[in-house]
């Protein structure tokens, strides 16, 4: 397979990234993301400007076109500076825009895909459980009841980003609980934040802060059937494009985070000075940049192949899985080395290494944990399910 970008692909890197120096300048991220609890507008404000939101949606559906390579491209270059607040673009990227393609109606689509690409429709992502964690289907209380003309939703939510300020919720929850098995019997609903019976609580968090996360409470909320996303009881089999999809924006927001990190390091060796020489003469730091640079390569190689084969349509959970584990723990292990390069002022707020350590660091957790991730690799050689 051809790894090389297409030329259409390498300019509209390209332009992005000058777009992303001039808009998101890391500064200016910074003093952001200390904003904690208070949603940037003027960020997704300049993401609307841009056209961001309509990126990867057809242009039948008022987006901007371009395959799952570009909506990568973009998460690498905004994550450069950005850092966590990237989340703001990738959320409704995949929890809104990437659900109805994969899983709604012909009139869904139509009806929402062109909001979500002119910014003027915010969703967040409400799977996971208090006690399911990984355990999404296991632990999933959520449960969604038939009536008349609709359904009546009651169950809790966590670690739903973003939830307070969108307009709908992507929710997972059991229609079904007499089957014969437990992927079987659920459903996925495009739940408005607005109906009667829903709560909400901001989390705090270490990293990522200006970037709520939220536990969302259902108290018989009704969702119209219109709002029922694919087929009734078959949710999350419909679900696993749009969850393959999730790490690898994710694994591409990992990359980007690497990129900035070896930026800040490469200029803090060249102009610190001490012992009389720069920084960067000393042969332990270049070892350390060098295992970034070594980090970042195969981190690249790997999305891009994943990418490639989910814009072809092939295969792809296992590369998915791959993809999320390497870049993730690549990005944190160089942000870590990132803060002893820059010693004192790594730890400094500052600067922005310890912003690319603290929100790399979820990265590792979610969508699906490192340690999950690497259980379904091994399962892929025949091995049986160790959980």
């Amino acid at each position: 397979m051809n790894l090389e970008l297409s030329e259409e692909d390498q300019m509209f890197r390209d332009m992005t990234r000058k777009w992303v120096d001039k808009e998101f300048p890391k500064d200016w991220c910074r003093d952001l993301e200390r904003r904690e609890h208070e949603f940037p507008d003027e960020f997704w404000d300049k993401l609307v400007a841009y056209g961001a939101h309509g990126i990867g949606i057809a242009e039948e559906y008022g987006g901007q076109g371009g395959s799952i390579v570009t909506q990568a491209l973009f998460a690498r270059e905004l994550s450069r500076t950005a850092a966590g607040l990237a989340w703001i673009w990738g959320v409704t990227s995949f929890s809104g825009s990437k659900a109805i393609e994969f899983c709604g109606s012909e009139e869904q689509k139509r009806l929402f895909l062109p909001k979500i690409a002119t910014g003027e429709l915010k969703t967040a992502m409400s799977y996971s459980e208090p006690g399911g964690g990984t355990d999404l289907l296991g632990g999933m209380k959520t449960s969604a009841t038939k009536t008349d003309g609709g359904w009546i939703i009651n169950g809790e939510k966590i670690w739903s980003t973003l939830a307070n300020v969108a307009d709908y919720l992507l929710l997972m929850a059991r229609s079904d609980k007499d089957v014969a098995k437990r992927a079987d019997g659920v459903s996925i609903f495009f739940v408005p934040t607005n109906s009667e019976g829903i709560s909400m609580t901001e989390m705090p968090k270490l990293g990522m802060r200006a970037v709520s996360s939220c536990s969302v409470h259902l108290e018989n909320v009704f969702v119209p059937d219109d709002l029922l996303l694919g087929e009734e009881g078959k949710g999350w089999y419909q679900s696993t494009k749009t969850l393959n999809n999730e790490r690898l924006i994710n694994a591409a927001t990992c990359l980007g985070m690497l990129d900035g990190v070896i930026e800040d390091a490469v200029e803090h060796m060249k102009t610190r000075h001490a012992f009389g020489k720069p920084i960067g003469q000393f042969q332990v730091l270049q070892h350390y940049l060098a295992d970034m640079a070594m980090w970042q390569k195969q981190a690249e190689l790997m999305v891009h192949y994943t990418a490639a084969l989910q814009a072809q349509g092939r295969p792809s959970a296992i590369e998915s899985a791959m993809v999320k584990t390497i870049c993730s723990e690549y990005v944190g292990k160089a942000a870590d080395l990132g803060i002893q390069i820059l010693g004192g002022m790594g730890y400094s707020a500052e600067t922005d290494m310890q912003r690319y350590w603290r929100d790399s660091r979820l990265l590792r957790i979610g969508p699906v944990s490192n340690e999950m991730a690497r259980n379904q690799i091994a399962e892929s050689f025949g091995l049986p399910r160790s959980y």
